[in-house]
Parts: C-alpha cells; structure tokens; sequence
C-alpha cells in the first residue's frame, strides 16, 4: 500500500497544508461535480455521488500527492455518449471499467497507453473542448429540446437564437466573464513575502483564495440573484431543481434494467455500451496516468503507473457501489491541489468529507442555481484545453503528424469513438510504416557499405533487400556489399530468412556480401542459423581494411576470410 511510504513520516507541519488544500479542492468539485452530472445527461446528485469515492481510495492507493479523482468534463462527454441519460448505465459503466482497469494494473498493461500519441490526444482534448462548450451554450442562452449531436445543435441554437431567454444569457455570459477575471487574477497574483506587512499577507489570502475556489463564489453569487427573483415573485432564470438530500446507499450495481416492455438484461445492456467499455476505461487511464505524470516531473518525485491504474481500477469498482459514474484523474483539481501547497495524498480526505457534507445537508441549497451558472463553470473549464499552438507547432516540427491529429479532431465532431480509434489506427500505420522501411544509407565505392538507420523487423526485411539488390547489381561493375549493422539490436527468424535469401542472390551473381558491427544478441542469432558464406567483422576497421582490398582485388573478388572473421 503506497500509504505505508508516507504516513508513518507524516509531519505535523504538513497537516494545515493538507487541510487547506483539501478544502481548496473541495470547494471547486463541489459546484463542478453538478456541472458535469448535468453534462453526463444524469440527475445532478450523481455528481456528488462520483466525487467522494476517489478521494478517499487514492489516499490509500495512490502514489502522487497532487492528483485528485472525480468527475471530469471528457468523462462526462463519455458517459452521455455510451449510458444514454440512464443511470443504471453509468453505474454498471463504471464497475466494468473499473474492472478493466484493475485487470490492466495487476498484469502490468500500462504500456498499452503509450500506442495513443500525443497528437491524438490533442486532437481529441481539443474537440472536446468545442462540443463540451456548445453543449452548454444551449443552457447558457436557455434553450430547451437541442439534440446531443454537435452539428444538429449548431443547426438547432442558429435556428432558435430568437429564442433565447434574456436573463439566462445575461446571467451566464456575466458568470463567464467572472471566472475569466479571476481565474487572469490568480494568474497574475505575485507571492507575499513573509516580511510582508500582516495587512499586506492577509488581503494576498482574501485574494487567492477568491481565486482558487472562484467556481463556489460564481455559483453561491448566481444562487442568490436567483433567490431575490424567486422572493420577488418572479424568476427569469431555469434552475438547477430539487436534489435529494442524504448519503447514496450503499449497494451493488444493477446488472439489468426495467423497462416499460420488459426487463433488458446484462447481456444486452453490455451490448449497447459497445466500444464505451474500451473507450471510457482507457481515456480515464490516460488522462489519470498522464495528469499524474506531469505533477510529479514538476515537482521531483516519480510515480507508478501501474499503481495508478490500480488506485484508479479500485476508486470505479468501489464508487460504483454508491451509484458513481466513471471517474478519472481531474488537471484543474490537481492544479488546485498542487498550488495550495498539499504534501501527501492526506488531503483527498478532507475533499471527500466536503462533498459528503454537501450531500447530508447542503442539497436543499442547490435548487436556486441557475442552469446558466453551472454552463458557465463548464465552459471555464475546457477552454483551456483547447491547444490552438499545436497545429502551428506540429507543422513546423514534424508535418505528418497532424495527419492523426486532424483525423482525430475532425471525426470527435461525429462521434467522440470514431475519432479515438480513427486517430490510434492512423498513429499506428504510421508507426508501422516507419518500421517496415527504415532509412537505409548507402555509401558508394568499390563495394557498397550499407547501414539501415534503425532496427531491423521483419516487414522491413525486403526492403533492404530491394534496396541492396538494385544498388548492387545496377552498379557498374556491380558491386560486393558490407553491411553495418551498429543500430540492429535483435532479429527475428524471418529476418534471418531475409538475410540468407540476400546472401544466395549475391553468390549467384558472384557477389559476397559481410557483416559488420553485429551486437552480440544479433551474432548468436546468425550463427545458430548457420548461413553459407557468412562473414563477419567485429570492427569498424576490420571492414575498412577489406574495403581496401576490394579496392585493390578483381571487380568480382569475394571478401576474404581473416583470423577473426566467421
């Protein structure tokens, strides 16, 4: 258990930074886990059901002290896609992912994740971030009945722009207009140093903490306005409604669902989540093992991603048991984490406290706020992740690359699937092509020296021999062949059939054709072959004295054998 590293050296030092931070971040999941429930399609208090659980297993569980799990808006974007507004679905959702991810911890298969690159992940992040916020517009101008997919709501919002409902749009764009201030404000905020007068040091707290828990203040500031309205008699805003008040029970997932024409049964419920069962588990574990990774390189210390996908396996098993949809490493919560200066994973504790408290006693309170708000904290959340500067960046780095990053982002606008494994597929017939024909350099001469510029597989085996075939018989003479093989770590046995077919088309012409440069791995491979005419020449110099014969020997004189060749 990762927590055995760190509590029996807890510090007392560290426990008001933890509590502070906890209560950092749990004033921003608090009014962000209603955001995304209304996001997922699903009862607002299923946000509050999916952000307690995480912070309390990752506390045991997990190797960095900065992450946080709960909610997020490209979870959420998934949910809506693949458990159709339906909780019984994104319950079950989250137990079979939190399965798979379990499954992939304990056999080691974080690896699996380094296949999606990261022009995919961009490209994704990016399209997210557009159809999250234009899936909230609606909602930010008061529009009822716009269908989820992203170009019939950009149809639907143009056609019923007349009617927008005025203070639902006054509400929200002011409500945005807030968060970017403060968020530009924080950014802004220099340190207070601790010669500072004490007047100086506290204004810098009232400051940073209206900052870091800026999403509690615009929702708390929509929920009175909404309020006076309601006292008043009128109420120009659609709020958010009643919630239920108390603790989720605690109960296993529902492996069926009643329906008005009978009961739908686990089989067939697996069959509508369709690739959701490989999408959702897999991007929770990116974005958890990424997110995890990019705190702990900041600040000094290294993570397990092995781990993390255990911690995060566990968190959907157990949260599903109190009615959680899939959750996953959140970078603004982490952010806040890390900014607030948490020192052990301790502080998930107090966050998870918070949001039980809101649970047990707070819920009455959210019926006065407003749809727009909550809009509002949504859009200020995935703007960022919007990355305008890597289409710049990959063009003037490597052009091909933003082949799947484009493929990615254009087909998220389709489907959010389409797009993930469009995007995979194109990385990896990239990845593949690079492997079947690697670079191959050729230096001219009495005889050719031919060094491939990478490791050498099997399905880029007949292209070396394309390559030295035509080099060496067009040649005029045509030409003996050394080849260099200083970047081949191993071989396979088709390889090896590649290699003796060389070696036969060259005697036939009476050609001969040597090795240099072999690694060890690579020698015991050939040798255990037993090709005929094999040569070797274990150094660069070795191969540079039989160059020069050749130079001085007939056009068609083979290699000759010396003390140390095979």
């Amino acid at each position: 258990l990762p927590i055995l590293r760190w509590l029996p050296r807890y510090s007392r030092a560290w426990l008001p930074l933890d509590l502070l931070a906890g209560l950092a971040v749990g004033l921003t999941a608090v009014p962000q886990a209603l955001a995304y429930a209304e996001l997922a399609g699903l009862p607002l208090q299923y946000g509050l059901y999916s952000s307690f659980m995480g912070c309390f297993v990752y506390c045991f569980l997990g190797t960095a002290k900065d992450v946080t799990l709960g909610p997020t808006a490209i979870m959420s974007l998934l949910v809506s896609s693949y458990a159709f507004h339906e909780p019984v679905y994104a319950v079950l959702l989250a137990f079979l992912s939190g399965c798979i991810q379990l499954a992939m911890g304990l056999l080691h298969l974080g690896f699996l994740l380094d296949f999606i690159s990261c022009p995919v992940i961009k490209g994704f992040t990016s399209a997210a971030s557009i159809t999250i916020s234009f899936n909230q517009i609606k909602n930010i101008l008061g529009l009822q009945g716009i269908p989820r997919q992203f170009f019939l709501q950009v149809y639907e919002m143009l056609r019923r722009i007349g009617e927008t409902r005025a203070g639902d749009a006054v509400l929200g764009l002011t409500c945005l207009a807030a968060l970017a201030a403060l968020r530009a404000m924080k950014s802004r905020l220099p340190q207070a140093a601790s010669a500072e007068p004490l007047a100086v040091r506290i204004s810098y707290l009232i400051v940073w903490i209206s900052a870091t828990a800026r999403n509690a203040l615009v929702v708390l500031f929509a929920g009175l306005v909404a309020y006076s309205f309601q006292v008043m008699g009128s109420q120009p805003f659609r709020l958010t409604g009643s919630i239920p008040q108390g603790l989720p029970a605690l109960r296993p997932p529902c492996f069926s669902l009643a329906a008005p024409n009978g009961t739908v049964p686990f089989q067939s419920m697996v069959e509508d989540m369709g690739v959701g069962l490989a999408v959702v588990p897999l991007m929770g574990l990116l974005e958890t093992v990424a997110i995890a990774k990019a705190f702990a390189s900041q600040n000094g210390y290294r993570i397990d991603p092995n781990q993390e996908l255990l911690a995060l396996g566990v968190a959907n098993v157990l949260g599903s048991f109190v009615s959680s949809y899939p959750i996953t490493g959140s970078f603004g919560r982490t952010a806040v984490n890390a900014q607030s200066g948490v020192c052990t994973p301790a502080g998930g504790l107090v966050t998870g406290a918070l949001v039980l408290l809101s649970l047990a006693y707070l819920t009455s309170l959210f019926y006065y706020i407003p749809k727009a708000a909550l809009a509002a904290v949504i859009i200020s959340a995935v703007v960022p992740m919007f990355d305008a500067g890597i289409f710049r960046t990959l063009w003037r780095v490597k052009r091909l690359d933003l082949v799947p990053l484009c493929v990615t982002f254009l087909l998220c606008f389709w489907e959010v699937q389409y797009g993930i494994v469009a995007g995979v597929l194109v990385s990896g017939i990239l990845l593949l092509y690079s492997i079947a024909r690697p670079p191959i350099k050729v230096s001219e001469g009495a005889v050719l020296l031919v060094q491939p510029g990478s490791s050498l597989c099997f399905p880029a085996v007949e292209h070396l021999r394309d390559t030295v075939c035509s080099r060496a018989l067009a040649a005029s003479p045509p030409r003996s062949v050394i080849l260099d093989c200083c970047h081949i770590s191993s071989i396979d046995y088709t390889v090896v059939v590649g290699l003796a077919e060389l070696l036969q088309e060259l005697r036939s012409h009476g050609l001969s054709l040597a090795f240099c440069g072999l690694k060890d791995p690579v020698l015991q491979v050939l040798l255990s072959a037993d090709l005929e005419g094999f040569q070797h020449f274990p150094s660069w110099e070795e191969a540079e004295r039989c160059r020069g014969a050749e130079l001085g020997g007939s056009r068609a004189e083979p290699f000759t054998s010396t003390a140390e060749s095979t």
